[in-house]
């Protein structure tokens, strides 16, 4: 039996991460650490320890004790601080680790930078500035507000739209940075000014090995997890999403995740928005962890979790399709204490009248 180590073991990501390996025909012992003990409580796991922040100097030392007291095979990292740590590190951790290289990691996790890449490599993305300053706010704005009524703001690091907001005026931008900068710690030059993309927006999720895409599966985020409590609208965490099959979001992820890294290994999951000409711009690239909901793939039939780990054991994978394992239309409906569900073509059980 496998022996896995998954890191921020008490947030949702990881959760349906085991949860999907829960699902696979092979039965893994899974090791399970977070820094708080609450949500660990809610995720299956064989074992579950508290560990420091991985900011804290103990934090690997702690790691390889876990690792050789719990004789783990696999270190999964999901939280990505932790993918990048342990990217740093990988010649230090005495177990398997399934990452893409560290500087692909390091470009994905600055946005600022990916788009910039991107961009040089005629990759569909949208206009964007790093904002340094004031002055360079103004340019930002001014140029941004020509094509459109809004801009949308961004922090250059962070999951779960950080620090995000669409904003209308130079005013409004720049109180947005001062309240981060006074409240957070973070302010100019952590910020980005954007393109407000107006259209449908994409999730590719995608395994690679030696820059072979082995499968991928393309979602549209329909509603969003609390998306009504927050000024975007948005959270980056759909309630609602259903599979697509769009030519174009498959062709621009890839093209994405290759510009990024030739040799691309492991997961990349892209995020992309339509731009007003309807075409899928990427915004961001998570490199080494997978998105919140991989379990609704997983659901569906096409088990990207447990394909992952199998390529990591370079055990043999099954004929999977490069795009498009599960049919059109299929959707991942999921609500905090409601739990979630898999509906297959639009047959909702409730009827109009």
């Amino acid at each position: 039996m496998k022996r896995i180590l998954v890191t921020g073991a008490g947030g949702s990501a990881a959760k349906n991460f085991i949860e999907s390996l829960r699902l696979s025909p092979e039965k893994f012992y899974i090791v399970g650490i977070d820094i708080k003990p609450y949500h660990l409580e809610l995720t299956d796991l064989d074992a579950s320890y508290i560990v420091p922040s991985v900011t804290d100097q103990n934090y690997l030392k702690k790691l390889i004790y876990l690792i050789d007291k719990e004789k783990i095979d696999l270190v999964h990292p999901q939280p990505d601080p932790e993918v990048l740590f342990l990217s740093r590190n990988r010649n230090k951790v005495k177990a398997k680790l399934f990452l893409p290289k560290r500087k692909s990691i390091e470009v994905c996790q600055n946005k600022m930078k990916l788009i910039s890449l991107l961009s040089q490599k005629k990759v569909p993305v949208g206009e964007s500035f790093l904002v340094i300053n004031e002055k360079v706010l103004l340019v930002a704005m001014k140029s941004l507000l020509k094509n459109g009524h809004k801009v949308w703001l961004r922090a250059i690091r962070g999951a779960g739209s950080r620090a995000s907001l669409p904003v209308k005026s130079v005013k409004q931008a720049q109180f947005w940075i001062d309240y981060w900068s006074e409240m957070k710690g973070i302010g100019y030059g952590d910020f980005m000014a954007t393109e407000f993309l107006p259209g449908k927006e994409f999730a590719f999720q995608s395994i690679w090995m030696k820059g072979k895409l082995i499968t991928s599966q393309a979602r549209e985020r329909i509603e969003y997890l609390y998306g009504n409590l927050t000024p975007s609208g948005q959270t980056s965490t759909p309630s609602v999403a259903r599979t697509v099959h769009r030519e174009d979001v498959n062709e621009i992820a890839t093209k994405a995740v290759l510009a990024v890294d030739t040799h691309a290994t492991g997961v990349f999951c892209v995020d992309l928005k339509e731009n007003k000409k309807s075409i899928p711009c990427v915004t961001e690239i998570n490199a080494g962890r997978f998105f919140t909901t991989s379990n609704f793939f997983s659901e569906a039939g096409s088990n990207m979790p447990y394909y992952y780990v199998k390529m990591a054991f370079r055990e043999k994978l099954p004929k999977l399709p490069k795009y498009n394992p599960i049919p059109e239309n299929w959707y991942w409906v999921r609500m905090v204490d409601m739990g979630y569900k898999l509906v297959k073509n639009g047959k909702w059980k409730s009827k109009n009248i």
